[in-house]
């Protein structure tokens, strides 16, 4: 186990150690994260080979994405700061036949262990709910092998983010436990790309996600305005 650095919000991990016992259950808290699941993979597919490839899944949670890079035969690796998540990470990928690596760990200790070792490196609706998202940019730089790919999802700032993400999908229309999101940690596209470029990485496509409740689904937009999938590669 990897001791955690100073990168954490303790009350962010305890309020999602609260949901690990229900992160599975399709009609439960975790929710939007079982709809959003396969646009997400269907994203990484179209851009990365998974297949063979060494995978890590930064905030992986209970492991909903993770589990489905296994699927693709990913030599899939997942780290998350919440115990009682990770280990109900273990219990279902044991459930399912899956052959995953599942540590507790901070990014920022996994990099110092395992510098260069992946090919593709992947952190969904994470970067919204650590003290410091660009020490994590920093982690996966040095965790990605020359030429690896970063996948990222987030949430933008702004008015119309701001009724949407929190009014709307934990006030209104009860998607999300309400506190789940705060306005403040929401980052904009334009600084995440600072960021990764200060990183070694170049820019390699962005798009946005919509949700449509009637049809209870997200699909990919040119509106960035909300949730938002952005991808770099490592430069060198």
């Amino acid at each position: 186990m990897n001791i955690p650095t100073n990168n954490i919000d303790t009350s962010e991990i305890a309020k999602f150690s609260a949901m690990a016992k229900e992160w599975w259950d399709i009609n439960g808290p975790m929710k939007p994260l079982h709809a959003l699941n396969p646009l997400r993979l269907e994203y990484i597919q179209k851009h990365a080979e998974i297949s063979g490839k060494n995978v890590l899944d930064i905030g992986c949670g209970g492991g909903i994405l993770t589990e489905s890079l296994a699927k693709l035969n990913a030599n899939a690796t997942g780290i998350d700061m919440s115990h009682d998540a990770i280990a109900i990470a273990k219990q279902h990928a044991e459930k399912s036949d899956l052959k995953i690596n599942y540590t507790l760990s901070s990014a920022e200790e996994f990099a110092k262990n395992n510098p260069a070792q992946f090919d593709i490196i992947t952190c969904m609706e994470m970067l919204e709910h650590v003290p410091d998202p660009i020490s994590i940019i920093q982690s996966a730089s040095q965790l990605l092998k020359p030429q690896g790919y970063l996948f990222l999802s987030t949430i933008n700032r702004n008015v119309k983010s701001f009724l949407s993400a929190i009014v709307g999908a934990e006030y209104i229309l009860n998607l999300l436990p309400k506190g789940t999101h705060h306005y403040q940690k929401f980052i904009k596209p334009s600084e995440l790309m600072r960021w990764a470029e200060k990183n070694n990485f170049i820019l390699r496509g962005l798009k946005g996600i919509t949700y449509h409740p009637v049809k209870n689904k997200f699909e990919l937009s040119d509106s960035v305005d909300v949730n938002y999938l952005i991808y770099f590669r490592k430069i060198s």
